[in-house]
């Protein structure tokens, strides 16, 4: 299984945050989100999970 770099890893996390950019574009809805990274033992490697707050 390969590593995941540094650079690896941000332009994966940017790569995330602008798909979520683009989403609200197409959409409106209520509630704010939070994306928090979180490490997943069972990958090995970070996550991303987002959830919507009211």
């Amino acid at each position: 299984m390969p590593k995941l770099t540094r650079r690896g890893f941000m332009a994966t996390t940017g790569a995330a945050f602008g798909v979520r950019a683009v989403a609200p574009i197409a959409r409106t809805g209520g509630g704010r989100r939070i994306l928090t990274l979180v490490y997943d033992k069972g990958l090995g490697m970070m996550r991303a999970v987002e959830r919507v707050v009211p």
